[in-house]
């Protein structure tokens, strides 16, 4: 008898580490996926930082030549159709005659 009880101990004991090391690996397989998400999410966000850094440096740029005559006359041809004294505006598309 006394045969059986060493040979169950050993029995349950393995089982034991089985249970408890199979336990901490599902924790580090998890840990690695969480990490993985993490860091996926990171470089998203230095991506959005980086156009919004771009963003700011073309708008601050812009803002610097708000105060410059040249730069006033570019955007209100471009954008608002203006024209200099004694010049006729051109519309892209359309020909003179009418036709």
């Amino acid at each position: 008898m006394a045969r059986r009880r060493r040979s169950r101990r050993p029995r349950w004991f393995v089982i034991a580490m089985l249970i408890v090391l199979g336990y901490f690996g599902s924790m580090i397989v998890s840990q690695g996926i969480y990490l993985s998400h993490v860091h996926e999410d990171q470089q998203i966000a230095a991506e959005r930082l980086a156009a919004a850094q771009a963003e700011n440096d073309r708008l601050q740029a812009e803002k610097t030549h708000l105060g410059e005559l040249p730069y006033i006359e570019k955007l209100a041809r471009e954008e608002l159709g203006m024209t200099g004294a004694g010049e006729l505006p051109y519309a892209p598309g359309r020909r003179a005659n009418g036709n």
